[in-house]
C-alpha cells in the first residue's frame, strides 16, 4: 500500500469537513419558502468537496483534480465578493496545487516519474 502524505490527509479532511458543514448549513435553508433552485446547485457543489476528499484518501488521481477544480471555482466566485476573499481563495488554491502536486503526492496518486530511460 502506498504511504499517504500528511498534506493529502489534511487537505482531504478539510474538504470533507468543509463540504459537510457547508451542506448542513445550506440544507437548513431548503425549508425556506419559496424554493430556490440555486440551493440544489450549492448543495451539489458541497457534495463535490466531500467526494473529492473521500476519494483522495483512497488515492484516486481524478479526486485531486476535482479538489483543484473545486477550489478554483471558489476563487472564481470570490471575485463577486470582496478583494479579501479573492486573496484568501488564491492563497488556498496555491497551497492545494503545491501540496497535491509534490513528488510524494504524485507518487501516492499513482503518477510514475519519467526515468529518462528509453524502452
Amino acid at each position: 500500500m502506498k504511504k499517504r502524505p500528511i498534506a493529502v490527509l489534511i487537505l482531504s479532511c478539510v474538504l470533507i469537513v468543509s463540504g459537510a458543514l457547508g451542506l448542513a448549513y445550506h440544507l437548513s435553508e431548503f425549508s425556506a419558502k419559496p424554493f430556490h433552485y440555486e440551493m440544489v446547485w450549492i448543495s451539489l457543489f458541497r457534495l463535490l468537496a466531500i467526494v473529492s476528499g473521500t476519494f483522495m484518501l483512497l488515492s484516486k488521481n481524478w479526486a485531486r483534480w476535482l479538489a483543484l477544480a473545486w477550489i478554483t471555482f471558489h476563487l472564481g466566485i470570490s471575485f463577486y465578493h470582496s478583494l479579501q476573499q479573492v486573496a484568501i481563495h488564491a492563497l488556498v488554491l496555491a497551497m492545494f496545487a503545491y501540496f497535491l502536486f509534490r513528488p510524494e503526492a504524485r507518487a501516492y496518486f499513482g503518477h510514475r516519474e519519467a526515468t529518462g530511460a528509453t524502452e
